[in-house]
């Protein structure tokens, strides 16, 4: 591990590789798992606040579970995470030609809004915990990024690099570029 400001990131993180590839994973992040993304208090409000933009984007099943328990709940560990749509889906899922997406980031990448989608989301395989004074990040392998897995090595795009742009959008171009001094560092000195 090593030491970014007041992070803490994981070897994986650096040298695990990975490229999202949504033609062979068809967004199943958005539709496994048993809780959605986790999201702060502010996400929650900028996600409600935009909501009359997506609306038309969303199920019938997903506007019911908004209307009866809001865009997230606390999950089992006290979490808040975006709301679920039959124990699976994520409320925001759009199914469309196959694939599914974030009704969320198609509004922000159609310019109908400013907010791109949850952070943890944007950061996937990224996962930041809280660990006392300093932030955790984890490379959080899961079945379902496989696809993404072979691409980023046959590509050779390590996680980090794959989510420079979320990793910016959550700690900042300085704090990116320690980390890529860092590794550079690390690597001259044969660490990894």
């Amino acid at each position: 591990m090593i030491q970014i400001q007041d992070t803490i990131v994981s070897f994986d993180v650096i040298t695990g590789q990975f490229c999202c590839d949504l033609a062979k994973c068809h967004g199943a992040c958005c539709v496994e798992g048993d809780a959605g993304a986790p999201v702060t208090p502010q996400e929650i409000a900028q996600i409600e606040e935009l909501l009359p933009e997506i609306a038309d984007m969303l199920s019938p099943s997903a506007h019911k579970v908004i209307e009866e328990q809001g865009v997230a709940y606390s999950d089992p560990e006290g979490e808040l995470v975006t709301s679920i749509v039959d124990g699976r889906d994520c409320v925001f899922t759009v199914h469309e030609g196959g694939n599914c997406y974030c009704a969320i980031e198609k509004a922000f990448l159609e310019g109908r809004c400013s907010f791109r989608k949850p952070v943890s989301c944007h950061l996937y395989p990224i996962r930041v915990k809280r660990l006392g004074q300093y932030w955790g990040l984890n490379y959080d392998r899961w079945d379902v990024c496989q696809p993404a897995v072979i691409k980023g090595r046959r590509l050779g795009l390590p996680v980090y690099r794959c989510l420079r742009e979320p990793l910016i959008r959550r700690f900042g171009q300085e704090w990116y570029d320690e980390l890529e001094l860092t590794v550079q560092e690390l690597k001259k000195q044969n660490v990894i």
